[in-house]
């Protein structure tokens, strides 16, 4: 497993300073202004107000998200595996003169590393898939959570994971990945990558692991933490070949598909401020 995740870590390194200079994250917009604030509207809803709270990123890439928070008012740190990734980050913050931590880990050992706890424990999407082991995830996120405090994740539906996402026509869905949590891990050769399909990124690898949306919540409930709400959507916040992209550049089944189908889902759990002893 230690091989898997080194393998991921190196992709990410790799990864990294093509997203910088991708127009898929146009750090330009963001550094003047034009695009200042990455959360989704629904996020900052379903978060609620973040003025002066702590909030930690969890797999936080190279910090776009994490500083988005910022700007909201959060006092955020985040949280990622890639050396590379973090550096990154730490150079926009003090470019952008945002204050921000950000803190260079594997998520499993990030309890070593950081030692508080957080008002908002956040992860943004497409990060379930790189981690192994769904239930110490879940012991890890409730571990920062601060007695009150709040987790939440928006995430591609587990169910929009076992079909195959490449070469195949919109509204063809091919049942072709498990969606229970799997060992070993899925493996592939990388070719680019998703912010850069043509990027110069050869020889490297990536492992995946899927989690059934029930084990996720399960999960965090066996951390200790309550269920505050789970919301299943009807689009993919990025391109799958068996969806098409709407005016608002989500992607969802075709309209002559019959039938619906989850493709995210976005969900808030709280560690209760006092426990319960009961009598």
């Amino acid at each position: 497993m230690e091989d898997a995740l080194r393998s991921n870590r190196d992709l990410w390194d790799a990864w990294t300073p093509v997203h910088v200079a991708s127009d898929f994250y146009d750090v330009a917009a963001f550094r003047d202004g034009r695009d200042p604030v990455r959360i989704r509207d629904y996020e900052r809803e379903d978060v609620g107000p973040v003025e002066g709270r702590s909030l930690l990123h969890l797999q936080c890439h190279f910090g776009l998200d994490t500083l988005s928070w910022a700007r909201l008012g959060a006092v955020v740190t985040g949280a990622d595996f890639s050396d590379r990734a973090v550096a990154e980050a730490r150079a926009l913050a003090a470019d952008l003169g945002i204050p921000a931590t950000f803190v260079a880990s594997n998520l499993y050992d990030l309890p070593e590393v950081l030692h508080e706890q957080f008002d908002i424990v956040y992860t943004s999407r497409g990060v379930l898939n790189w981690l192994p082991d769904i239930r110490a995830w879940a012991r890890v996120v409730a571990h920062f959570v601060r007695p009150g405090g709040s987790f939440y994740i928006t995430e591609i539906h587990p169910v929009a994971m076992v079909f195959q996402e490449e070469g195949v026509a919109p509204g063809e869905l091919r049942l072709d990945y498990p969606y229970w949590s799997n060992t070993p891990p899925i493996v592939s050769d990388v070719r680019g990558s998703y912010a850069d399909p043509e990027a110069p990124v050869e020889g490297l690898v990536a492992h995946d692991w899927d989690h059934s949306l029930g084990e996720i919540v399960t999960a965090l409930i066996d951390a200790g933490l309550r269920i505050d709400f789970l919301r299943e959507l009807d689009f993919c916040e990025w391109k799958l070949d068996f969806l098409v992209e709407g005016d608002d550049g989500r992607w969802r089944l075709p309209p002559e598909v019959a039938g619906q189908l989850p493709l995210f889902f976005a969900l808030r759990a709280s560690k209760p401020a006092t426990v319960d002893t009961g009598g």
